[in-house]
């Protein structure tokens, strides 16, 4: 197509541990991209705990491969133009942070516009059902692997 990597939104639950499930779609996804003329694909993706993780570490492993890696952390200790006085929340260390940081993550994620996002979801997990909705709203396709 044009030699450009395909940016692909990579997320999921903090509980997934599944590493073969998620190798295997990036995987499928890189080739997939490959024959639509892409030279691979730019992998975006939370920096959290479980599903997010597992993702960024395959894309850091395949960097020469055609990979690109786009890590979005969310800004935790930030808040939001939107954010109420008093909303920030503790941590068990005593530490405070904004709840909503996730989800403007989320949208940030979004707003890089990726052709496809993979999707990998356990139970209810709150995060990804926000970041889901987010992608069905801007219309961006997606695959999705639940258990």
């Amino acid at each position: 197509m044009n030699g450009y990597l395909a940016p692909v939104l990579g997320l999921g639950s903090r509980a997934w541990t599944d590493t073969t499930t998620i190798h295997d779609a990036l995987l499928e996804t890189w080739h997939d991209a490959r024959q639509d003329g892409y030279a691979g694909i730019d992998i975006i993706e939370g920096t959290a705990p479980g599903a997010d993780t597992i993702i960024g570490d395959w894309a850091k492993a395949h960097l020469e491969e055609g990979i690109g890696h786009d890590p979005v952390p969310a800004e935790w200790d930030l808040c939001g133009p939107d954010c109420r006085p008093g909303h920030r929340r503790t941590r068990r260390d005593n530490s405070e942070f904004c709840p909503t940081a996730g989800h403007r993550r989320n949208q940030v994620m979004v707003d890089r516009a990726p052709l496809v996002a993979l999707v990998f979801q356990v139970g209810e997990s709150t995060g990804t059902a926000d970041c889901l909705r987010r992608i069905e709203a801007a219309g961006i396709p997606y695959r999705r692997w639940s258990v």
